[in-house]
C-alpha cells in the first residue's frame, strides 16, 4: 500500500514537472514571437530606450534623439579669441543605421540555445550602448587650419645680406604655430562624451635657428675689404695665372647660407661655390699635367728594358678642394689663397724593370709596306707611329688607338695625304694614319689578343695587301683596320696578367711599319683561316667632274677603281688545347668608281661610255 502511495506522488510531481516545461516553453515562444522584427526589451542606444521598436524604426527614431551632432557647441580658443562650432561641421555624424543595427543585435548574436537567456539578462539588467559616429577628420582640419591662418605667426631667421657692396643684416622672429594634432585629439575624446565644451587651443613656439649674426657680418666686411688673389702653391715655370678677382667681382660672388654644423644652425660667409666653379672648370684643362708612364724598349741582347723617355708625375685640379680650401683661407682672413690639386704620381716609373711588368720576350710581331705611298702619307706613318713607340698596355687593359694617338693636325707633325670620307678618296690631314691602325690590328691578332673594336675600310686598298716583295697578296685582305678619330676606333685587350710594351718601327726606305709586342707568353697559339676575296663585283662606272682648279686640257684623276668584295677571316686562339676565342671577321668591300677631273673647255671631255677607261682617266677610243 505505501508503495503504491510513492507511486502516485511521483507521478504527480512528474506531471507537474511536465506543464511547468510546457509553460515555459511556451513563454518563450510567445516572447520570440512577440519581439519578432523588434529590438528585445532593456537595450538603449545613447540613453534612448529601443525596447520593442521595429528594426527600421530605430534608425529613425535615434535620428530624432540623437541631435548632438547638430546641437552641440564646440568652442575653440586661444589668446582671447574663440570660435564656436558644431560637431557636424567639424566632421562629426551619427550613423543611425549602425547604431541601430547593433541595437537589434543585442540578444541574437549567440548561440542559439543560449539566446533566451541573454535576452532575459538584457531584460532585466539593461544593455545600453554607444551610438555609432563617423567623424570626417578632414572638416576638422579645415576648420583647424583656418584657425591657424589666423593666429600662426611664422619664424623669421636672421638675415645677412649684401646689397650694393654694404653687409646688411636683420634680427630674427620667434614663431608660433597651432598644434592641430593635440586639438584633433581634444575634439575626439571630447566627441566621445556627446557633451559640448571648450577646447584651449595650443601654440607650438619656435625660435629662430639663427638670432646673432654679427660674426658673420663682419667677416663678410673683411672679404669686401680687398681684392682676392688665386695662385698655385709652388708654381713652376710656365704654369698660369695668378688670377684677381676685384673687390666688385667679390661682392657679386659673395655667398651666404645657412648651415647646419654638429647641429648648430648658422650663417656660412664664404664665395659663391657656382661662382668659383665657373672660374676654376675652365681653369682646370690648362692646370692639368697627366702622370705619363715612363717608355721603354725591350733590348734583345740584354733582355732588360731600356728607358727612351722618363716618367712625369701628373697634377690635376681639384676645382671642389679649391672651392672649401679658398673659402677657408678667406675665414682665416687671407686674401691671396692657394688652389687645391691632386698630385699622383704615374704607375710605371722610369726605374720600372722587366721582371716588375713581366717584361721578358717578344710575342709577336708584324709588318706591313706601303711601296707607291707619296711623301705626305709616308710623313703621316712617321708620325703617328712615333706616337705608339716604347708605350705601355697594362694588364687587363683595353687599349684604345685613338685615346692614345693624340691631335691629328698640321699644328702636331701631320701633313695631307689621301683619306677615305664618305665615298670619297680625298685629300686630308693625316692620311696613312690606317697604315698603323691596320699593323697593330695585325699585331693583336696574331697576337691572340681579343679584338674589342675594329672596322674594315669601304674599299679594297692595295697598301694593306702588299707583300714584302711588293706583289698584291688577297689572302692579306679583310685584315686592315682604319681609324678616324674621334669616331672610327681599333681597340685590342690584353687580357694576359703581364704587362704589355709596344715598339713600332717606320723604315720609309724600305716602305715598311712593323709593330712589335714584347710581354711573357702564356702558350697561346693562334689558327687563323680567310676565304679568299667571294662575291667579287666589278667596279662602278668612271665619274667624270668638271673643276675649276684644272685648266683647259688637264685631266686629273682623283680616285681609283676597285673590284667590290667579300671575305671571311676566322681565327681560333688556343692555349693548353683549350680554345680561348673563336673570332669570325666578315668584311665587305664596296666597288669604287675611278673619279676624273677636267679643266673647262677640255675638248672630249666628258667622254663618251665607249671611249672610256674604267680604272683609268685615259680616253679609250674603241669606236667612231
Amino acid at each position: 500500500m505505501q508503495s503504491s502511495v510513492l507511486m502516485r506522488i511521483l507521478a504527480a510531481v512528474a506531471g507537474a514537472l511536465a506543464l511547468f516545461m510546457a509553460l515555459a516553453f511556451a513563454g518563450i515562444l510567445l516572447f520570440q514571437f512577440r519581439y519578432l522584427g523588434r529590438i528585445y526589451p532593456g537595450v538603449s542606444v545613447g540613453g534612448v530606450d529601443l525596447s520593442g521598436v521595429r528594426r527600421t524604426q530605430a534608425a529613425e527614431l535615434l535620428r530624432g534623439e540623437m541631435t548632438y551632432p547638430t546641437t552641440g557647441s564646440i568652442v575653440l580658443s586661444h589668446g582671447g579669441q574663440s570660435w564656436d562650432f558644431t560637431p557636424s561641421e567639424l566632421g562629426l555624424t551619427l550613423d543611425a543605421e549602425a547604431s541601430a543595427e547593433a541595437a537589434y543585435k543585442v540578444g541574437r548574436d549567440t548561440l542559439f540555445g543560449l539566446r533566451w537567456l541573454r535576452q532575459i539578462q538584457v531584460w532585466q539588467q539593461g544593455e545600453a550602448l554607444q551610438p555609432v559616429y563617423v567623424l570626417d577628420g578632414r572638416a576638422a582640419q579645415l576648420a583647424l587650419d583656418t584657425i591657424g591662418w589666423q593666429i600662426n605667426q611664422p619664424v623669421k631667421e636672421a638675415s645677412l645680406g649684401v646689397v650694393n657692396g654694404e653687409v646688411i643684416s636683420e634680427a630674427g622672429q620667434v614663431g608660433r604655430s597651432l598644434d592641430v594634432q593635440a586639438a584633433v585629439n581634444e575634439l575626439e575624446a571630447l566627441f566621445r562624451t556627446f557633451q559640448s565644451g571648450e577646447i584651449q587651443l595650443v601654440m607650438v613656439e619656435r625660435k629662430p635657428q639663427v638670432l646673432d649674426v654679427q660674426a658673420q657680418a663682419d667677416l663678410a666686411r673683411r672679404i669686401l675689404s680687398e681684392p682676392i688673389i688665386l695662385d698655385i702653391a709652388g708654381r713652376i715655370n710656365g704654369d698660369p695665372g695668378p688670377w684677381t678677382l676685384d673687390q666688385a667681382a667679390v661682392a657679386d660672388m659673395l655667398s651666404i647660407q645657412r648651415v647646419e654644423v654638429d647641429g648648430v644652425v648658422t650663417y656660412q660667409v664664404g664665395l659663391d661655390a657656382v661662382r668659383l666653379r665657373a672660374i676654376l672648370e675652365p681653369l682646370a684643362p690648362t692646370l692639368v699635367r697627366e702622370p705619363e708612364n715612363a717608355r721603354f724598349i725591350f733590348n734583345d741582347e740584354t733582355r732588360q728594358l731600356e728607358a727612351i723617355q722618363p716618367s712625369i708625375n701628373g697634377r690635376r685640379l681639384l676645382v671642389e678642394e679649391s672651392i672649401q680650401a679658398i673659402n677657408q683661407q678667406l675665414g682665416e682672413g687671407r686674401h691671396t689663397v692657394a688652389l687645391a690639386f691632386d698630385q699622383h704620381a704615374p704607375e710605371v716609373p722610369d726605374t720600372a724593370t722587366g721582371a716588375d711588368l713581366g717584361i721578358t720576350e717578344l710575342v709577336v710581331e708584324q709588318t706591313t709596306y706601303f711601296y707607291g705611298s707619296s711623301e705626305g702619307r709616308i710623313q703621316n706613318i712617321q708620325t703617328a707611329g712615333g706616337r705608339f713607340h716604347g708605350l705601355l698596355v697594362a694588364p687587363g687593359e683595353v687599349f684604345s688607338m685613338v685615346a692614345n694617338i693624340g691631335d691629328i693636325s698640321l699644328d702636331s707633325g701631320f701633313t695631307e695625304a689621301w683619306i677615305i670620307y664618305g665615298d670619297r678618296t680625298i685629300k686630308g690631314v693625316g692620311g696613312g694614319v690606317c697604315q698603323v691602325s691596320t699593323t697593330l690590328f695585325r699585331a693583336a691578332f696574331f697576337g691572340g689578343f681579343p679584338i674589342v673594336e675594329r672596322y674594315s675600310h669601304s674599299y679594297r686598298v692595295y697598301y694593306y695587301e702588299l707583300a714584302a716583295s711588293g706583289a698584291v697578296n688577297s689572302n692579306l685582305a679583310g685584315l686592315d683596320a682604319t681609324v678616324y678619330a674621334p669616331i672610327v676606333d681599333f681597340k685590342f685587350q690584353n687580357d694576359t696578367p703581364y704587362w704589355l710594351l709596344m715598339e713600332v718601327y717606320v723604315n720609309p726606305g724600305a716602305r715598311s711599319i712593323t709593330w712589335k709586342f714584347y710581354s711573357t707568353s702564356d702558350g697561346r697559339q693562334v689558327e687563323w683561316d680567310t676565304s679568299g676575296l667571294q662575291n667579287v663585283t666589278d667596279p662602278l662606272e668612271p665619274v667624270y667632274e668638271e673643276s675649276d682648279e684644272l685648266g683647259a686640257g688637264e685631266v686629273k684623276q682623283v680616285d681609283w677603281a676597285v673590284e667590290g668584295a667579300d671575305v671571311v677571316v676566322t681565327r681560333k686562339v688556343i692555349r693548353d688545347g683549350v680554345v680561348l676565342y673563336d673570332d669570325v671577321f666578315a668584311t665587305h668591300y664596296e666597288p669604287w668608281a675611278t673619279v676624273c677631273q677636267y679643266g673647262p673647255g677640255t675638248r672630249n671631255y666628258p667622254p663618251k661610255p665607249n671611249q672610256q677607261d674604267t680604272y683609268s682617266c685615259k680616253r679609250v677610243v674603241t669606236g667612231n
